[in-house]
């Protein structure tokens, strides 16, 4: 049995996040995995409750899980998933983007996943007033880079499509630290010759991801610019709606879609949920790699192929689209699952 934590989020987090839990509750009753859920409060919600974003119980509830399902959260994201990654030592933000049928990629063949360090950069918040100009500190170092382009390289093996990690960085400008990031992912390169490797500035990499997305394979970058890059990605392949997250670590794993809380729908069942089914999906990929279960690979398989066969036939949700309330598309992936 796998202990599931859930987070239901602000927004749209609460309906989305119940078709996550009836699809959960299908495999639970229909594929042989047992899964006990824990649903959770956090964010907006929660700060208002409780005076923080992230309560005690929720964390103390989320470390004695085996995994972490997370809703969007309102204006008190950065104090809660910013502050879980570093709790939990979530180093590697990995973002996929396939282009799925019928919807509206700039190409059918674009399968790539962005694999960004998650734990330094610019996201330390070490932000200082100096007169009239306001400094942030950049902190690169080579044990985080070294890491982070060991799990690139990792993935590529796993994945066996092109086989090619693409480094990604601005190291003419900021020489220090992108230079940093470059010499280490260029080292790690080194230990897997069976790879290939290249290395783009960032700038070209945002051009090349309209101009060619089918290239890439595995891009490994910075935190800052693997957030961008990965927004852009999702665009490219469609939007968001389809774009699902991993937060990773050594011992641990939160899963999240990439979009926000879309407090403008909310309430309306006009959200995709795919993104959040999607990042279920990449749960029990990750649950299956850490435990060596074959029945979560089928798992993972089978939520998948749903969601697969459900765009394919072309049900869309209102916000992409279609006319179908969250409910009736959650409906329609839970009928697949078999």
């Amino acid at each position: 049995m796998y202990r599931i934590s859930l987070i239901t989020g602000d927004g749209i987090g609460p309906e989305i996040s119940d078709a996550v839990m009836d699809v959960l509750q299908t495999i639970n009753d229909n594929l042989g995995l047992k899964l006990e859920i824990k649903k959770l409060e956090a964010g907006d919600v929660a700060l208002r409750k409780t005076g923080k974003a992230l309560p005690d119980s929720t964390l103390e509830t989320i470390k004695k899980s085996d995994a972490c399902l997370k809703a969007p959260v309102g204006e008190s994201a950065a104090d809660v998933i910013v502050v879980l990654r570093r709790i939990l030592d979530l180093y590697a933000n990995i973002r996929p983007a396939k282009s799925y049928p019928n919807m509206p990629a700039l190409k059918q063949n674009i399968d790539l996943v962005i694999v960004r360090e998650n734990t330094e950069d610019l996201y330390t918040g070490m932000e200082f007033d100096i007169g009239d100009s306001a400094i942030a500190l950049r902190t690169i170092s080579k044990d985080a880079s070294n890491r982070i382009a060991r799990y690139a390289f990792k993935t590529a093996a796993q994945r066996n499509r092109q086989r090619k990690v693409t480094c990604v960085h601005k190291s003419n400008v900021m020489r220090k630290t992108d230079g940093l990031f470059s010499r280490s992912c260029q080292e790690i390169s080194k230990e897997h010759a069976d790879i290939e490797f290249e290395q783009m500035y960032v700038d070209a990499c945002a051009m090349n991801l309209i101009r060619q997305p089918e290239s890439f394979d595995v891009i490994v970058t910075t935190n800052l610019f693997g957030d961008i890059l990965s927004d852009e990605a999702a665009q490219v392949v469609g939007g968001l709606g389809m774009a699902a997250a991993a937060n990773i670590g050594n011992n641990f794993a939160l899963f999240e879609p990439v979009h926000g809380a879309a407090f403008d729908i909310a309430g309306k069942q006009a959200a995709n949920p795919s993104s959040f089914i999607l990042s279920a999906k990449m749960m029990f990929e990750w649950l299956a790699m850490k435990n060596d279960d074959k029945k979560c690979y089928q798992v993972a398989k089978a939520i998948e192929d749903a969601v697969y066969g459900v765009v394919r036939d072309g049900t869309k949700t209102k916000d992409i689209g279609g006319n179908k309330t969250t409910r009736e598309f959650a409906e329609q992936v839970i009928s697949r699952i078999t």
